[in-house]
């Protein structure tokens, strides 16, 4: 049996249109998943598809708002109704809007947080729909360092990623029983449209900051996620693997 191989599962994956989810969604496809590759922008998701099928991958489009509830609840019916199960959630969707927090105004506090969390909250609960009746699921969500770290000008962002890691290890626990594991991935700084506008002074403190001496690449997260998503990890549940460079060691 070929090493953590996902041949015959089905994934979702949040914010798949770029960066990170982008990566991610390729990885699990090369594989042997099946790829529903979600996100708000319908024309770089059908890029993403595109490539997955030049590799000789499977994939469907769903252009989604993990912010809207109906708009997750209608995408993963057409997730299901094309593919006919889903094994694999994929809480990758993020976006920031960085500020002090004496100065940082409600509606972006609520943004990401209802983006970010919320959103998080609301795929799950669509997919653990699907996966009870399984026996059978694989969810991860991806966290960051900064939810241990903290980070200045990012309260909204460090909150709901935190809340993030909380969330996992509750669900963890009332799923467990069915076969359905819950972890997190905790990432450091990784090379992605996220961080392409740190100036090369940024990205040199960057480099100081962490013992392996290299900011990541998305392939040091994408293996984590192949290995979570495996048989391999069957016995791994509530769990935040970080994948930092050593950047912060629990």
């Amino acid at each position: 049996m070929l090493l953590f191989s996902l041949s015959g599962r089905v994934a979702l994956v949040t914010g798949a249109s770029q960066g990170l989810g982008r990566a991610t969604a390729i990885a699990l496809a090369e594989a042997g998943a099946s790829i529903v590759a979600a996100a708000r922008n319908a024309e770089k998701l059908a890029d993403a598809v595109k490539e997955i099928e030049a590799g000789g991958g499977r994939a469907l489009a769903v252009p989604m708002d993990v912010a809207d509830g109906d708009q997750v609840r209608d995408g993963f019916k057409v997730a299901l109704a094309y593919f006919g199960r889903l094994d694999i959630l994929i809480n990758n969707a993020a976006i920031t809007r960085d500020g002090l927090q004496l100065r940082m105004k409600r509606e972006d506090w609520d943004t990401v947080l209802r983006t970010n969390l919320t959103g998080a909250h609301l795929c799950i609960q669509q997919a653990l729909g699907v996966m009870l009746k399984q026996r059978y699921g694989r969810i991860i969500n991806i966290a960051s360092v900064v939810a241990q770290t903290g980070n200045a000008g990012q309260a909204n962002y460090v909150a709901a990623k935190a809340g993030l890691m909380g969330l996992t290890r509750s669900v963890a626990l009332e799923v467990a029983s069915r076969n359905i594991t819950v972890n997190a991935i905790s990432p450091g700084f990784i090379e992605t449209p996220m961080t392409d506008p740190l100036s090369q002074e940024i990205k040199r403190s960057l480099n100081e900051r962490i013992p392996l001496g290299r900011i990541g690449q998305p392939r040091d997260v994408t293996a984590a996620v192949i290995f979570l998503a495996s048989e391999e990890a069957a016995y791994i549940t509530g769990q935040t693997l970080n994948v930092n460079g050593g950047m912060y060691m629990a």
